[in-house]
């Protein structure tokens, strides 16, 4: 437990000491007054946790000075911890019963998708689980690549197809092989491009259709990895992807780069999904199932 406490500080010691740094001037010993609440109000929009839940908390936080009939601002540090801890779920469990179980990935260029595939599969791999990749981002060949050199190192096949040929029917071909060698997991990677967002929605979609008659039921997860250094930024495009393809859980990834991981907490109250992995490294094994106690306690510090 102390070793997966120290990586998260670690990992959020940025977002800990540029966007939290000031907390505890703020809720030093002084009086509470209007002034304290103005900049803990700043803090957290700094925070990137997003008005709304910074109007939330606040309002909770107000009630709890007046039902308790606090004084002095240091009495608030426990309760903010509540607050925050109050609005983050634990992640569901992810035990899979279907085989193979395929897990579509979304998400724009530039987010880690790809890389976050390649760390997936090297957690999984080590869990003894059976894998096999579908590169159905066939607009950007250095996504293909890269799957293959993961596969490569992990002894992985990487099912692909020519550059620009049909991604729909890359991973049709990728669920028809996983299905055939009888594999547990299938990592279907997608195109991120936004310049035509409508395009590619429609692409994703017919993705998604087109795995689901390969195989009834799949996808039987769509994960949406968004870039944490890019905070509040992420959220329209994370709803554009949540309305096209149904997504059933959020990665973060570069966690450890941003100074606004308090989008996690934006993430749970606008867009209604759990948060499934943070990236606290650019290791494999630095791709960490989410811990609310352990981010609330790493972003806090005290």
């Amino acid at each position: 437990m102390a070793e997966i406490l120290t990586k998260w500080r670690s990992g959020l010691a940025k977002t800990s000491k540029t966007a939290f740094g000031r907390l505890a001037s703020i809720l030093g010993a002084t009086e509470i007054n209007k002034e304290m609440w103005d900049e803990l109000e700043a803090l957290l929009v700094q925070a990137d946790l997003g008005i709304e839940t910074t109007t939330e908390i606040l309002d909770s936080l107000k009630r709890f000075v007046r039902t308790e009939g606090l004084t002095r601002s240091e009495e608030i540090w426990e309760a903010l911890r509540a607050e925050l801890r109050l609005r983050l779920d634990n992640p569901p469990a992810l035990e899979w019963t279907d085989k193979p179980t395929v897990i579509m990935m979304v998400g724009v260029n530039g987010s880690g998708k790809t890389t976050t595939i390649a760390k997936l599969g090297q957690r999984y791999h080590s869990e003894g689980k059976t894998l096999l990749f579908g590169a159905a981002d066939t607009f950007r060949a250095a996504a293909v690549d890269q799957l293959q050199v993961w596969g490569d190192r992990l002894g992985v096949s990487v099912i692909a197809g020519a550059p620009e040929s049909d991604p729909g029917a890359v991973a049709f071909n990728a669920v028809q092989a996983g299905t055939a060698r009888n594999i547990d997991i299938i990592l279907i990677d997608t195109a991120g491009r936004l310049q035509t967002k409508f395009n590619l929605m429609e692409e994703l979609k017919k993705v998604h259709r087109v795995i689901g008659k390969a195989l009834p039921g799949a996808p039987h997860a769509v994960w949406l990895v968004l870039d944490a250094t890019t905070g509040q930024n992420a959220m329209q495009q994370a709803k554009a992807f949540k309305e096209a393809v149904n997504v059933t859980g959020v990665i973060l990834s570069k966690l450890d780069s941003s100074a606004r991981g308090g989008m996690v907490l934006a993430i749970q109250r606008e867009l209604d999904l759990p948060v499934l992995f943070a990236g606290l490294g650019e290791k494999p094994d630095d791709l960490t199932m989410f811990d609310p106690d352990a981010f609330i306690q790493g972003i806090l510090g005290k």
